[in-house]
Parts: structure tokens; C-alpha cells; sequence
């Protein structure tokens, strides 16, 4: 990455960091630009400011949101509702806020609903980059604006891109763990510094025609405390026991919580979970895809490790996939196999049934135990 690239994708990483803490953004695409904010952090006076200011306020949204509230359009991209000034605020948090939007709604009084353009569909990412709910106030930028920052659409739509190709190996110390003495943990970041993710090595997977990996999405709820929601921690424990009963293998640890939206909206996807939705549509009802994990970062560590072949520990389609398409080889798919329990079965069908997990499920579901597999 050239420096005038490292400094463009610096500035996005900044631009995160404001829209997360309440600040406003300027978001530019040639000569269209926009100031953006997160509805996320504004409260009912702050929605009202921004609303009854000029130019007239838009709500910018997903899809996949759009559709949750009952809205007909598309899952994918991005809508943009322009609006009433003198909508209320509670009707706008309530069709932004994480609760439970039900269906069927209808547009606020005086909203229009248009496809969003490229520069709004940049600041909807830019949120979901941040953590934060993908829904953002805008309007034009005219005349002289004030704003926290400016970043260019490109550079936000470019991000992955550009850490991708700058991810490289930074650090790397033994660590003996519980399943063997003879691992060590190879810490991997990208220029800018937004991405991280780690590699659990044990012996020398590198000197094997094609070694045990296993790709593992981070999980705090089920890696550090042994949530039952899950069966995340138990897939970590058996895929490390596995390498060191054969010498070798490589645990690639991926920074994508919750299925890449974050511990945040994780945790409010449980709470939608909680009220009868499943682990897609709950995914959805807060704006997101169901699943949102980037596995390019996991092939490229790998190569860096030196591993080109391998034998993948997953009951997950698309990781084999996904390897194959960035140039690593799977010779087998090696499946994960732990026993359900009676707060994850429902988690355990969905993946199997929505998202083509290679589960096997008896017609009564999982009463008597009867999934072998997890969440790959």
C-alpha cells in the first residue's frame, strides 16, 4: 500500500471512531457529498435538531432492515426514506432501534423511499463498520458544512480491500496451552491497524503435505465463559485437541464476532433470539446480512504460514468454498462433531436448515441428541 493509500484508509478508521462517538462525518464521492450521523448515539433532542435543520434530513438503510420493517424492497444494498421535517422522533427510533420492529409497516407520513446512492450506501457501511446499528441520518452538503471529518466514499468501500492486502504477520511468541506445550500464536494486522487476527500454530503444520485447520470466528461468550447458547467454545476445545493429538495443526482465530456484526449487536441479536426469531432473521431484523465474516483474511494468514493444502475442520460449506476461491486447497473436509444441548438445538437447525450447515438432524429435531456437528 502506497503512503498516500495507508493515510486514505487511517482516515476511515478515524471516520469510524467519530460516527461511534456521536460525532458527524462529511462522506464525498467527486462532487456529491453528504454530512452524515448515527441515529445510534442521538437521543430524542438530538434527532430533533438534525430533522428540523436544512437541507432536508434522509434515513439511510439496509435491505435487509428495510424488509424487516415490512417495507418492499430488495435484501440487498441500501434505501434511503427522505423525510417529513416534522416526523416524530419516536417513529424514526422506532424504525432504527434494535427492538423488535414486527412487520407490515408502513412509511411514515411524508417519507419517500428511493434506492440509496453510492455515497449513502458508503455511510451505511461506514456505521456497520463502527459497531454500531446500519442506519444514518444525511443531507446534502451545501455551501460551507462543519464536520468532525471527511473521508472519501471510495476509501470506505475500498477498506477491506486495502487491509486485506496490507495484513502481514507482526508478532509471534510460544504459548503452551492445556491441549499442548508445543504451540505459539502468530499475531497478524493490517497497516492501518483496524484489523486483527490471530493464529494458534501447534508443531510445524508447514512441514505437512496438508495439516489440520480449522477456521474459528471469535466468540467471547463462548470461547472465555462457556455459553450454552453456542456451541463455539466446545468446537475450539475439540479442534486444538485434535491438532495435538496429531502433532500438528493451525487454529486461525478470526476478529469476526458474531458472525462479523460485533459483541454489541450480537448480544442484541440475542435479545431478538429471546422473543421467537432465529439466528438469521435476528441477523436481519438489526440491518445485517445473516452472515458477515470475510474469510479472504483467513486464507492469506495461511498462506503467509506457509500452508496451501490442508484439511479443513467444518461443517460449513462456505469456508471450504471461500478457501478454494482465494487459492488455498482443501483435500477433505474433516467434520466438528459435538453434542447439542437444550439451549442451542434451535440455533443448531437454523444453521442446518437456513444456512446449509452439514448437520444431520432426526425428523424429531434434537430431542435425544441426535445433530452431530456444529456451528462450523
Amino acid at each position: 500500500m502506497t503512503p498516500s493509500a495507508r493515510a486514505r484508509r487511517a482516515r476511515v478508521v478515524a471516520a469510524e471512531r467519530v460516527l461511534a462517538g456521536g460525532g458527524t462525518c462529511l462522506v464525498q464521492d467527486g462532487e456529491s457529498a453528504i454530512l452524515v450521523h448515527a441515529v445510534e448515539p442521538l437521543d430524542e433532542p438530538g434527532l430533533r435538531d438534525w430533522l428540523a435543520a436544512r437541507p432536508p434530513a434522509t434515513l439511510l438503510l439496509t435491505g435487509t432492515r428495510a424488509q424487516a420493517l415490512g417495507l418492499l424492497v430488495p435484501a440487498v444494498g441500501c434505501v434511503a426514506l427522505e423525510l417529513d421535517p416534522e416526523i416524530a422522533p419516536a417513529t424514526l427510533l422506532a424504525l432504527v432501534g434494535p427492538g423488535f420492529p414486527g412487520g407490515g409497516r408502513s412509511l411514515p407520513d411524508g417519507a419517500r423511499l428511493r434506492r440509496a446512492t453510492r455515497v449513502e450506501e458508503a455511510a451505511v457501511d461506514l456505521a456497520k463498520r463502527a459497531g454500531l446499528i446500519p442506519a444514518v441520518l444525511a443531507r446534502a452538503a451545501t455551501g460551507e458544512v462543519r464536520a468532525d471529518i471527511a473521508v472519501e466514499a471510495e476509501a470506505i468501500l475500498a477498506r477491506s480491500r486495502d487491509d486485506l492486502a496490507t495484513l502481514r504477520p507482526l508478532v509471534e511468541a510460544r504459548l503452551p496451552i492445556a491441549a499442548t506445550e508445543r504451540a505459539r500464536l502468530v499475531l497478524f494486522r493490517s497497516a492501518s491497524g483496524a484489523v486483527e487476527h490471530l493464529a494458534l500454530v501447534v508443531g510445524e503444520p508447514e512441514r505437512r503435505s496438508a495439516p489440520l485447520v480449522r477456521l474459528h470466528s471469535e466468540c467471547f461468550t463462548g470461547d472465555v465463559f462457556g455459553s450454552l447458547r453456542c456451541d463455539c467454545g466446545a468446537q475450539l476445545d475439540a479442534a486444538l485437541a485434535q491438532m495435538a493429538e496429531e502433532g500438528a495443526g493451525v487454529l486461525v482465530y478470526l476478529r469476526q464476532e458474531g458472525r462479523g456484526i460485533g459483541l454489541l449487536n450480537k448480544l442484541r441479536a440475542y435479545r431478538l433470539q429471546d422473543q421467537g426469531l432465529d439466528t438469521v432473521d435476528a441477523n436481519t431484523h438489526l440491518g445485517f446480512l445473516p452472515d458477515e465474516r470475510d474469510y479472504a483474511f483467513a486464507a492469506k494468514m495461511l498462506r503467509l504460514l506457509g500452508i496451501e493444502r490442508l484439511r479443513l475442520i467444518t461443517n460449513n460449506p462456505e469456508k471450504l468454498e471461500a478457501l478454494a476461491r482465494h487459492g488455498v486447497a482443501v483435500v477433505e473436509r474433516v467434520p466438528s462433531s459435538v453434542p447439542p444441548n437444550r439451549h442451542n438445538r434451535f440455533y443448531l437447525e437454523t444453521k442446518a436448515r437456513r444456512s446449509g450447515h452439514l448437520l444431520r438432524l432426526c425428523a424429531g429435531g434434537l430431542n435425544g441428541l441426535p445433530v452431530e456437528g456444529g456451528a462450523g
